[in-house]
């Protein structure tokens, strides 16, 4: 399946790509990232001066439009055709080396087991530069990159990930560091994992970029998306709260004073779960009660219970037969009431006439 999409997107590049030339990025450089518009009371922290927020909105860049407004927040109609752009388009001088992914979305009942790309680089001969696969079969996540010599694959396996595909709204979000790849979930670190060496994403000539798509065939997941921004901030990916899950308008409490999270220095295990308890959320938005949930399933049997001990009045209690032993014999019951008188019987037989012979 792999190899049909890789085709397909070569064919694109050669009839449709602009051939351009340009040169790598490997590093952030001034005017790599552009100012990014977003809300203030998307972050648990607030800072004490203006927030300083670059990236790019991957919706305005592939012109989502936007579906029919039946809720608060409205998500994008993404159409049945592929959604595919040069790279340049969408990141005319490269990625930063570190960055956040961040995207709402839902998956829908008939999409809810596939596996597609939510956001995937191709370079020039149709390898795979960067790409983060969500597979609703297996449940997990993966993300995968261009080392030094050959691609390194990371897959997200936790249980807490499971909820993503229970076609519910949720904010799935990708720090990454130089060497270090964490997964949040509805403002949760799930997982964190140590990496190799990046090679540095090529935005140059007939590069492409794609984002929900199938693997199985190139076009577009039938999912509900709300955004999917890239920031060049490895640290956005946990300060974003989850206000939008619960509402269009939330505050947030002011706990960040204008530094950075601290960084990470010390060595971390391979793979570091981190229980759900764990929420960096702190946005103060009221709770709504949900609905009742539907009645339970009826329990199974219980098993047979013991035989009882025999009892008399006045009589302490006395330990009870083990199992498979018989009870001791009980006493004798007491006489039962008169019965109802008879019915009256059937006639008697002749009388017989006895003769004696003298």
């Amino acid at each position: 399946m792999d190899g049909l999409l890789r085709w397909t997107s070569f064919l694109w590049m050669v009839h449709f790509a602009p051939c351009t030339l340009g040169m790598v990025v490997s590093e952030r450089t001034d005017g790599s990232c552009p100012p990014l518009s977003v809300e203030d009371h998307m972050f648990s922290d607030v800072l004490d001066r203006p927030l300083d927020i670059t990236g790019f909105d991957l919706t305005e860049k592939f012109l989502l439009r936007k579906g029919t407004i039946t809720e608060d927040l409205p998500s994008f109609r993404l159409g049945s055709g592929s959604l595919i752009k040069p790279t340049e388009a969408i990141f005319p001088n490269g990625i930063s080396s570190e960055y956040s992914l961040v995207t709402i979305f839902r998956v829908r009942r008939t999409t809810k087991k596939d596996r597609w790309y939510l956001w995937q680089v191709f370079n020039e001969s149709g390898d795979s530069q960067v790409s983060v696969v969500v597979d609703g079969d297996k449940k997990v996540v993966e993300f995968s990159f261009r080392g030094l010599q050959n691609i390194l694959r990371y897959t997200f396996k936790s249980r807490d990930l499971h909820a993503l595909f229970d076609r519910q709204w949720h904010k799935l979000g990708l720090s990454v560091q130089s060497n270090i790849v964490s997964i949040y979930m509805d403002c949760k670190l799930i997982e964190r994992r140590l990496t190799g060496e990046k090679d540095s994403v090529d935005p140059s000539g007939r590069t492409l970029t794609l984002i929900t798509t199938r693997l199985e065939d190139g076009r577009s997941v039938d999912i509900e998306l709300r955004k999917i921004l890239i920031y060049c901030d490895p640290y956005m990916a946990e300060m974003e709260n989850c206000c939008e899950l619960l509402g269009p308008k939330c505050e947030a409490e002011k706990t960040f004073n204008g530094t950075s999270p601290p960084l990470v220095t010390a060595r971390l295990p391979e793979t570091l779960s981190l229980p759900t308890s764990q929420s960096i959320d702190r946005c103060h938005c009221p709770a709504e009660k949900g609905d009742a949930g539907v009645p339970g399933v009826a329990g199974v049997p219980g098993i047979k219970g013991e035989k009882g001990d025999k009892r008399e009045a006045g009589e302490e209690d006395r330990p009870s037969a083990k199992p498979g032993q018989e009870g001791e014999l009980g006493s004798d019951g007491k006489m039962g009431i008169n019965g109802e008188k008879g019915d009256v019987g059937v006639p008697g037989a002749p009388e017989l006439t006895v003769s004696s012979n003298i």
